[in-house]
């Protein structure tokens, strides 16, 4: 948890690059992520080197060579301003960019990556700043970062908003990761669903990750991360290595888009997926994955033709599909049998009439096994939106096997709903079930055989698949939720009229009295 302190810190280093000269909040955040970065191979080296103290042994795999000792933060910290900048702009910066060799994924990342620092006096104030925040807690820089990325407050690109950290945790506790999964992200951006997973196991497997085994998978192969912006790349791949995630799966794709050079489809590749896929409306087929779209109860055109044309003499416009149902889709696709999966999606998905709305529903529940439907409040994802959107929980069986879906009015999540989205309560307080849904949402997760036999009246309830089928498998809440109204009597109507004469005279009287005294 960061304190006002470090928050105050981090406000007074964003607004110094800000005024600066550096205006656009992702290249704040890409800067900034630069130099965090940079200081934490200088403490991973520091380690390192007093482990061999220890031990009276080598170091094992050095960031830094002893030529390379300048590029240390502890090191060039202390220069004048001007040696300082040019060490950094021309040394430790390039250095970062290949730290995992020129041909490994985070090369290919930084390979665009621009130090825009503008003078010496600007990074030297920064680097004192940062060097001034205690961040020797693991927790904290994790933290740190995370503050940072909450001050984007402008929605990204392609419909991309970044989702609320205590969502994210909610639906990482629902599936419950474990040391021997394989947990992919197809739209990762800043990397929030790989972190809050990497949380998890370290908070529940602490002792099995000592284990070299297990610590080789979680480093390398548990965590897969896709997304064809370059800026997130970045930003994720740094953010999981600033976790202490060595060497993360954070790769370059087009999720959505129909493979070329040799590229194969990912299908039945991982066991655990949570996404909150893009909302950017509509994809054009042309660049889809035909499997995806056939997914959705479509067939792939032919390519467009010169005749392709209007009575106008205008081309036509070729056909487009919605990205969240594609993201579905592919999500399924991705998932090993018996592979879990959580993702947000607009509420919209829930109960759409079109032909490629009721084809993904049909399938999650006919051929594979939906546990879940929670309906979120519209103001989760303010300011970037005010969308409403709901979470679907389910698992790859390629069997059917759905029975009951859990369904669950999420009415709070313990933050204001507005633009400012200000906490209900401190952090150390004990928080109402009025105030938050999310401890709710998990102990009855956690407890199903109970939600039986809940009325539809409740907060939360179980509606069985014959009757889903029966509604043209619409997911919605208030298709299934049942509503009490209390009946409200009101006075006969010459009751309310002597009433009102009764107002009248009284005020006629008064404006007599107050004459009475003006006069």
């Amino acid at each position: 948890m960061l304190t006002g302190k470090i928050k105050n810190q981090i406000d007074e280093i964003w607004e110094t690059i800000w005024t600066g000269g550096i205006s656009n909040p992702l290249s704040v955040i890409e800067q900034i992520s630069y130099l965090l970065f940079i200081k934490r191979l200088d403490e991973i080296h520091t380690q390192k080197e007093r482990i061999a103290q220890r031990t009276k042994k080598p170091i094992v795999e050095p960031i830094f060579t002893e030529e390379q000792r300048e590029l240390r933060w502890s090191v060039f910290r202390d220069k004048d301003p001007q040696t300082l900048y040019v060490i950094v702009r021309d040394k430790a910066f390039p250095f970062i960019k290949t730290l995992q060799g020129e041909e490994s994924r985070f090369a290919k990342h930084m390979a665009d990556a621009i130090f825009m620092m503008p003078d010496a006096s600007l990074l030297d104030r920064v680097i004192q700043m940062i060097d001034d925040i205690d961040m020797k807690d693991r927790d904290t820089k994790g933290d740190v970062y995370e503050y940072l990325l909450s001050k984007i407050a402008t929605a990204g690109v392609n419909g991309q908003f970044r989702t609320p950290r205590h969502i994210i945790k909610m639906m990482v506790a629902m599936l419950k990761p474990t040391l021997t999964d394989t947990m992919c992200d197809p739209a990762s951006g800043t990397c929030g669903f790989l972190m809050a997973t990497a949380e998890y196991i370290n908070q529940h497997y602490s002792d099995e990750l000592t284990r070299p085994e297990n610590r080789k998978h979680y480093n390398q192969d548990l965590f897969t991360g896709f997304d064809f912006d370059t800026h997130m790349l970045r930003i994720g791949a740094m953010n999981m290595m600033l976790h202490g995630i060595e060497q993360p799966r954070i790769e370059y794709r087009d999720s959505l888009a129909e493979v070329h050079d040799g590229e194969e489809a990912i299908t039945e590749a991982y066991s655990v997926i949570l996404a909150n896929p893009p909302f950017k409306g509509s994809v054009n087929v042309d660049n889809i994955a035909p499997d995806l779209l056939k997914a959705l109860g479509k067939v792939k055109p032919a390519k467009p033709t010169k005749e392709a044309v209007d009575k106008d003499g205008k081309k036509k416009k070729r056909p487009t599909e919605k990205s969240e149902l594609l993201f579905l889709a592919l999500i399924i696709r991705q998932l090993k049998v018996g592979g879990r999966s959580a993702v947000i999606v607009p509420d919209g998905v829930l109960f759409g009439s079109t032909k490629a709305h009721k084809e993904i529903r049909k399938q999650l529940i006919e051929e594979q096994k939906l546990d879940a439907v929670i309906s979120m409040p519209s103001g989760v994802f303010k300011p970037y939106a005010g969308v409403s959107t709901a979470i679907l929980v389910f698992t790859k069986t390629n069997s059917g096997g759905t029975d009951k879906v859990w369904f669950y009015d999420m009415q709070a999540d313990g933050f204001s709903l507005d633009d400012k989205r200000t906490p209900l309560v401190k952090e150390d307080e004990a928080i109402s079930h009025s105030l938050d849904n999310i401890p709710d949402i998990l102990a009855r997760w956690d407890n199903l055989d109970t939600e039986h036999a809940h009325a539809r009246t409740e907060q939360s309830f179980m509606v069985a698949k014959d009757e889903i089928v029966s509604n043209g498998y619409d997911l919605s809440l208030n298709r299934y939720k049942e509503v009490i109204y209390e009946e409200i009597e009101y006075d006969a109507p010459d009751v309310i009229m002597a009433r009102i004469r009764g107002l009248q005279d009284r005020m006629d009287k008064g404006l007599g009295e107050l004459e009475e005294v003006i006069e």
